[in-house]
């Protein structure tokens, strides 16, 4: 006998988003709790009211099956990436830019510079979170050592990172937003450029005025020195050091899969670990499962290079879980489809249908945790609504990405914020208001929306096939 299913009401579906908000709130914030058992808690809400809609529990148990499954890929690659680390602090790879940036970069220019040189790895790699768990920690680094507080510096190389996230035909994520609206990939890119651009020049601007803030009176000579005699006595510095992540970098670039690259770079850094450094067999295997414990004696020097290593990552790994089968939940109860398609009862313009793609990705994105499907929902809820009103399908994708792939990083639970903060050692929330690029871009997408500047409509022959210009 076949399974009947009704689909929520309004307040069925809002229901479990905001009881996950309340006990993340409680929890973290009252009780200065980790994030896991909060979202369980609001499993227990989404599982419930699943089945209010005719599910059984197999069906609620399969859904946060699929959730976590759709990120297994991403799971993989944090674990990798904690072991890659855990290699690169052993090897002297992480020492060794740090020392060398310390001797060329100005606290002045720091953050301007850490943004641009994120944005470079970024676009010739594809990866956000490989640009931050390599260069990134580096740049923590430099900036630790020339008294950027970690925030700032988060921020800066967070906007850089995405920058190649959202414009790198090798990302993942370039790739599925004009697959999910009916776009080609270099026409999406093309006309990503015009909010990207502006976006990306109004956040160096920023960088710059905030780095001004650093300049030689907040320069210490004397700490700066400790900090490189400190990294010259316990590590073997020398610039053949910096071809683990030249290698890696070139891997991806020549589109190697994330996953073999990032090993590869891991096993780079081990074995140079044993050339340069003079670790022993066992010490490099440690080092990749509970990361590199530095002693060095100087806090500042052992508390930036103690990281690293898979443990590391299964704090992480775990919140990825807990999220991922909660927006597993949401995804197949409809309560996503049944806040969309209520949002767009107050479309009335291209503005509106714009803005409304904002929210519904940010909101995807508190909701599920998950980047992609912060692209996925939205694309397919929206492909219509942008066809009806004679809308270009590359103006829904290039949105997507101004608010899905942006805004990722800023939900603390989310698949992205929470290896950032594993990663980085910087709470998303801290680092929240120094990534201008994320901050801004999504911005420029509504303001696009509403003046009509670069929003591009179909051809007269397509639009007359879609029923002419229905509103949403």
């Amino acid at each position: 006998m076949d399974k009947t299913f009704r689909k929520p009401t309004l307040w069925e579906a809002i229901i479990p988003i905001a009881a996950l908000m309340i006990f993340l709130m409680v929890g973290v914030i009252v009780y200065e709790l980790d994030p896991q058992i909060p979202i369980v808690l609001g499993i227990m809400v989404a599982a419930v009211f699943c089945m209010r809609m005719g599910y059984s529990w197999k069906d609620v148990e399969d859904s946060m099956i699929a959730g976590i499954t759709s990120a297994l890929q991403p799971i993989l690659i944090l674990m990798v990436v904690g072991i890659l680390i855990g290699t690169w602090i052993q090897s002297g790879v992480v020492p060794t830019i740090i020392y060398y940036g310390l001797k060329i970069i100005s606290p002045r220019a720091f953050l301007l510079v850490a943004c641009v040189m994120c944005c470079i790895v970024s676009l010739a790699t594809g990866s956000s979170w490989g640009t931050a768990g390599t260069v990134g920690i580096a740049l923590l680094g430099i900036g630790s050592g020339l008294g950027i507080p970690a925030p700032m510096t988060a921020g800066a190389i967070i906007s850089g990172a995405y920058f190649g996230d959202k414009m790198s035909p090798l990302s993942d994520t370039t790739n599925l937003a004009p697959a999910m609206a009916g776009d080609t990939l270099f026409e999406h890119i093309r006309h990503m450029m015009y909010t990207t651009s502006v976006s990306l020049i109004i956040a160096l601007v920023g960088y710059a005025i905030l780095g001004m803030r650093f300049t030689g009176t907040s320069l210490n000579a004397g700490q700066l020195k400790v900090i490189t005699q400190t990294l010259s006595q316990n590590f073997n510095i020398n610039l053949l050091l910096l071809i683990p992540p030249v290698v890696v970098i070139l891997m991806v670039a020549l589109k190697v899969p994330a996953l073999p690259g990032l090993m590869c770079g891991a096993v780079l850094g081990g074995v140079f670990a044993a050339i340069f450094q003079g670790s022993s067999f066992g010490d490099i295997l440690s080092a990749a499962h509970y990361g590199y414990e530095s002693a060095t004696g100087v806090e500042m020097v052992d508390s930036l290079l103690s990281n690293g290593g898979l443990d590391k990552m299964m704090w992480t790994v775990s919140l990825m879980l807990c999220a991922l089968a909660f927006g597993g939940i949401m995804d197949k109860g409809g309560f996503l489809e049944k806040i969309a398609g209520e949002i767009l009862k107050f479309v009335k313009s291209d503005g509106d249908l714009i803005l409304a793609t904002v929210i519904s990705s940010i909101l995807t994105n508190i909701v599920t945790a998950e980047q992609y499907m912060s692209i996925v929902i939205p694309g397919k809820m929206y492909k219509d609504s942008y066809k009806k009103r004679g809308l270009h399908p590359k103006n829904l994708s290039r949105t997507l990405e101004d608010a899905g792939t942006l805004s990722a990083p800023l939900v603390p639970w989310s698949t992205c914020g929470a290896y950032l903060y594993t990663t980085l050692g910087v709470s998303p929330i801290a680092y929240l208001p120094f990534t201008f690029f994320n901050l801004i871009n999504p911005i420029i997408a509504v303001i696009y929306g509403y003046t009509g500047f670069t929003i591009e409509k179909l051809p007269k022959e397509e639009t007359a096939d879609t029923g002419g210009m229905e509103e949403a």
